[in-house]
This record gives C-alpha cells, sequence and structure tokens, in this order.
C-alpha cells in the first residue's frame, strides 16, 4: 500500500488541507493544499510541498525564499481528508508577507489587528514589488 493509499483525496476535487505546525513549539505557521502528488514529494523530499490551486502547479515552500519546512511527521484526521503537517521551519519566518507565521492577525473589538513584528524584509527576499 502506498503512503496516500488511505487519504481521500476526492472530496476536495484532489486536494487534501495541510495545516503545517512548528514541530517545536506546536505554533500553526500555515494551511496549504496538497494533492497526491504534492503528498508524494514531500514524503520522498522531507520537503514540505504544496500544489497551488492559483498557479496549477507544485511548489516546495522556500523554493523562491530559502524559508523551507523540513518534514517532522505528518497526521491525518479521522476522515483522512485532512493533514497536520508537522515541520522545522528554515529561516526567520514562514509567511510571504515577512512574518513567522501566517496567522499574525487577530479579531480585536471586531477589528483585525497585526500581533506579531514581522521577522525578515520581504523586499530583500523576493524583491520590490512595482
Amino acid at each position: 500500500m502506498a503512503t496516500s493509499d488511505i487519504l481521500d483525496f476526492e472530496k476536495q476535487d484532489g486536494l487534501i488541507t495541510a495545516v503545517v505546525q512548528d514541530h517545536q513549539t506546536q505554533r500553526v505557521l500555515m494551511v496549504g493544499y496538497m494533492n497526491r502528488e504534492a503528498f508524494d514529494k514531500t514524503v520522498s523530499t522531507g520537503h514540505v510541498t504544496f500544489y497551488s490551486r492559483s498557479r496549477q502547479k507544485l511548489w516546495t515552500k522556500g523554493e523562491t525564499s530559502g524559508h523551507f519546512l523540513l518534514l517532522k511527521s505528518i497526521a491525518t484526521d479521522c476522515d483522512a481528508d485532512a493533514l497536520l503537517v508537522q515541520a522545522e521551519p528554515i529561516g526567520p519566518g514562514v509567511c510571504h508577507n515577512g512574518y513567522e507565521s501566517c496567522f499574525y492577525r487577530s479579531l480585536k473589538g471586531g477589528d483585525w489587528e497585526e500581533q506579531d513584528t514581522k521577522v525578515y524584509n520581504t523586499d530583500e527576499v523576493y524583491g520590490a514589488k512595482k
């Protein structure tokens, strides 16, 4: 049996939601989507890989920024249609907006407030936006 055989990729049109958590701090870093190929590549390479819904292709976290996610473990839920990926983040942050986590805003009194400080300069990593 292949490692992805029990996973239900059909519920969400070939994709599975993947919640990524820092394996040491337990902080949720990001949420992405994996198709079977992204899952298999993640398992075989140890670098967390996703399927980009907007670009319609695989992408390995860190391929542009150098801020990789090294796979530590993967668990699935009872319905086998979602994943909890525990990873070691390499680099100062996971979020493409410059934060440690993509979950840097919290709802306070009806407004979204940034709760974290940026940990890297996005212009230096991705180039200045024009």
